[in-house]
This record gives structure tokens, C-alpha cells and sequence, in this order.
């Protein structure tokens, strides 16, 4: 999809032709408009992050893992939603080298919370 398009087609291969980056960069941002900000991720082992400022969503391509969170430990595989909000600590552990996911950042800083909470 061009940087400038209203609309189009996200390609899992012209991602994944970008990574690594120059810098050994394992992710590969495809789109930034406002508040969204999705990646193509594929993590290699030790997978450390630092708690998001957006809650964010990780849609599985392929691969299996655990995803470690808020002192949980939850396994996932291809075709799963992950959800973390903002701030939560967390991380991939156990997963397969073949592991990618769409990395999907929204909202505003510190998160959304549902009207009821």
C-alpha cells in the first residue's frame, strides 16, 4: 500500500521483505495514520519490551508462543487476537521460530477504558 493511499492492501510479503531493517530491526511499520500504528513483528528470542503507552492488539500470521502478561501466562498460535492494554507488562516467550504477528497500536496515551469501567 503507497504511504499517501486512503485505502488499499497491507502485503504480509512486502512487510516481511523489510525485515531485518538496517539496523537489525525486528518490525516493520506498513501504516500510520493518526492514533493507528501497525507493524509487521517477528520477534527473535529473548523477546524484552518495555510496557506501550497505546493499548495495542497482535494478530497471529503464524507461529505459536506464550504470551507473558500482568503476571499471566497465556499460549497462542496462528489465526489468535492478543490484547494488552497500556502499560501492562508483557512479552513472548516459548515461541517458534517461524513467529510473526501484526503489532497494531491505537488510541490515546494510557489506553481506552469502556465507559462502565
Amino acid at each position: 500500500m503507497k504511504a499517501d493511499a486512503r485505502s488499499g492492501v497491507i502485503s504480509l510479503r512486502d512487510a516481511e521483505a523489510m525485515i531485518p531493517g538496517p539496523a537489525g530491526e525486528r518490525a516493520a511499520r506498513v501504516l500510520k495514520r493518526g492514533t493507528l500504528d501497525i507493524a509487521l513483528s517477528v520477534p527473535v528470542a529473548p523477546n524484552e519490551q518495555t510496557p506501550h503507552e497505546q493499548d495495542e492488539l497482535y494478530l497471529v500470521i503464524r507461529g505459536t508462543g506464550v504470551l507473558v502478561h500482568g503476571g499471566e501466562r497465556d499460549p497462542f498460535g496462528a489465526g489468535d487476537v492478543l490484547f494488552v492494554a497500556a502499560g501492562v507488562e508483557h512479552r513472548y516467550e516459548d515461541f517458534s521460530g517461524d513467529l510473526a504477528l501484526w503489532r497494531i497500536f491505537y488510541g490515546r496515551n494510557g489506553g481506552e477504558v469502556a465507559a462502565d469501567e
